[in-house]
């Protein structure tokens, strides 16, 4: 595997790689990462090789988030990338990306200040912008994201058709632990009881599946000690509010357990 930290050791070092299927990452890497990558080997059309990003993105934080603390385990993650084969990983420095304060920045629309959104004010548009700067530096034929992050993933659809990037997305599925929990990087921060409560989320989300409102899974986050931020359903298609006739739906939810924010969804 070839590690480069430049824009221009990148470019040489695609070129002679051939075209790229690319699955961006902030590191901190687990098995819902390593099937992203072998989705991208899988399913890269006319890439002839993979290359994996990690950069923890300062654009996507608010000043009270967990930037300076957020996992990054670089030696580790190199070893787990070896040994699925990746050819080639960029690992800029923030300098890199970011050499001057950066005043362009991608719009999310409408869809970027809702769910997520409203609760993280600005961080689409430190992800869109993040993302657009990674696909302009590796110019892959293939993208991957996971579905564990939903809203991201539509808003970089949007984001691909409506500049008319040369890159074909394609989604993974969310990986998830044994008892149901979505993987994340965050889990590290549960306690032991914490981690134990964790899937919770996951059960309110299959009983919202199922029939129940997303209001009584509010609630029984709240009595369950949770801070929720959200459990809403949507349109799968734009994530538009569903109504009766909406057959395709994804129910998604954000909620806090002790200091540690959650996220996930199902469709349905």
């Amino acid at each position: 595997m070839r590690i480069v930290r430049d824009i221009a050791a990148l470019r040489a070092a695609a070129a002679a790689a051939g075209p790229l299927a690319f699955v961006p990452t902030m590191g901190s890497l687990h098995a819902g990462h390593l099937s992203l990558i072998r989705l991208a080997r899988s399913h890269g059309g006319e890439a002839r090789a993979v290359a994996v990003s990690i950069f923890v993105n300062r654009l996507q934080f608010q000043p009270h988030e967990d930037f300076d603390s957020y996992p990054r385990t670089f030696e580790r993650d190199c070893a787990m990338l070896e040994a699925e084969g990746v050819e080639l990983l960029f690992a800029p420095d923030e300098s890199v990306l970011y050499p001057e304060k950066q005043q362009f920045k991608v719009d999310p629309g409408p869809l970027g200040e809702e769910l997520e959104g409203r609760f993280r004010p600005g961080f689409f548009h430190g992800v869109a912008t993040v993302v657009l700067k990674l696909l302009n530096c590796t110019q892959p034929v293939v993208a991957v994201f996971g579905k564990k992050d939903y809203q991201q993933l539509m808003i970089v659809r949007a984001m691909v058709r409506q500049l008319n990037l040369p890159v074909q997305i394609v989604a993974g599925e969310t990986m998830r632990e044994p008892d149901g929990l979505a993987m994340s990087s965050r889990n590290a921060y549960l306690s032991a009881a914490e981690r134990a409560e964790a899937p919770r989320l996951h059960r309110l989300l299959e009983m919202v599946k199922q029939g129940m409102h997303p209001d009584e899974a509010l609630a029984q986050l709240r009595a369950a000690g949770w801070k929720p931020d959200y459990v809403e359903v949507r349109r799968r298609q734009d994530l538009a509010i569903a109504d009766a006739g909406d057959k395709e739906r994804v129910v998604l939810a954000a909620a806090r357990l002790g200091s540690t924010r959650l996220i996930d969804n199902l469709e349905y």
